[in-house]
């Protein structure tokens, strides 16, 4: 059984599909088939199911690919620590982030990390929380830049800031105006009948939007989803619904094409930016200096 096997199958199990895996892994399609036919033959079972349309595991291919893995995350973590030894002179980090998060934090950040270690290759892996979760969780990113509440048990955290949600209105709103409203904020449970823009199914503040209306004792009523939070506040500046937004992306009021942004009423809900990791994995030198500039920025 050869090393590059294991990376073979591993990559197969996570594409479903030899096209995808040979063009990820750098080699043609014969060359990857062949080498899994070795492996099988070797082993004495079939770790995957083939036909012209798909591909799945077999029972055997779960049990070796649990295995492989591990056998690859604990190699990589060798890497990185010999890496460590080697003071940084290279190396690899690979960071999970929120879209949110990362097109907010990641640039102020990255500059100066890249000026600190210009050696260190920094890639970027930008999903939904839950699959966020999952990867790193597999160690598939060395940390990832979430958000609590955090539903796999394996991540541990650093709490890197906690930040206000706002209440995003169309200009036209009766709120917009309103200067009582916008001295002592808005009540959530005002907002029963109000029509709302959230984010997609897997997005974490899609959640805390939904329990915020939930704790207030209400369903919200919603008229559109998107993947992306700028989509959002441009929604709301078009009068289609209001929002909850992360203060953190709340646009200038010299913006051309803005919402107006309400604070909401006491207790004002926060949510909380933490930086994760899987519980006991090694943390690079790396990691732990990208974590250190993190925390700098958000100082």
């Amino acid at each position: 059984m050869e090393f590059r096997q294991l990376q073979y199958a591993v990559q197969i199990a996570l594409e479903m599909n030899f096209s995808r895996a040979a063009e990820k892994l750098h080699i043609a399609q014969p060359s990857l088939s062949q080498q899994l036919s070795k492996l099988e033959k070797e082993l004495g079972v079939l770790l995957f199911f083939r036909n012209t349309n798909s591909v799945g595991l077999t029972y055997a291919g779960t049990v070796f690919l649990e295995k492989a893995r591990k056998i690859l995350d604990m190699t990589e973590q060798l890497k990185q620590e010999m890496e460590d030894i080697a003071e940084m002179r290279k190396g690899k980090l690979i960071v999970g982030s929120l879209p949110i998060t990362g097109s907010h934090v990641l640039p102020l950040v990255l500059p100066i990390f890249k000026t600190r270690f210009p050696d260190i290759e920094v890639v970027l892996l930008e999903d939904t929380t839950a699959n966020l979760e999952h990867s790193t969780a597999n160690g598939q990113t060395d940390i990832s830049l979430l958000t609590l509440p955090l539903e796999e048990p394996s991540l541990v955290y650093r709490t890197l800031l906690e930040e206000e949600i706002r209440l995003a209105v169309p200009p036209g709103h009766p709120y917009a105006g309103d200067q009582e409203k916008q001295s002592r904020g808005v009540r959530i449970s005002d907002l029963h009948d109000e029509h709302f823009i959230v984010l997609k199914k897997g997005q974490g503040f899609r959640q805390i939007a939904l329990d915020l209306c939930g704790k207030a004792g209400f369903s919200p009523k919603i008229v559109f989803e998107s993947a992306n939070i700028e989509t959002v506040q441009s929604l709301v500046a078009a009068g289609m619904g209001i929002a909850f937004v992360p203060h953190m992306v709340t646009r200038s009021k010299s913006s051309d094409f803005s919402p107006v942004y309400l604070d909401l009423a006491d207790p004002r809900p926060t949510r909380t930016l933490v930086i994760a990791s899987r519980k006991g994995r090694y943390l690079s030198k790396a990691a732990e200096a990208f974590i250190s500039t993190l925390m700098d920025v958000v100082k």
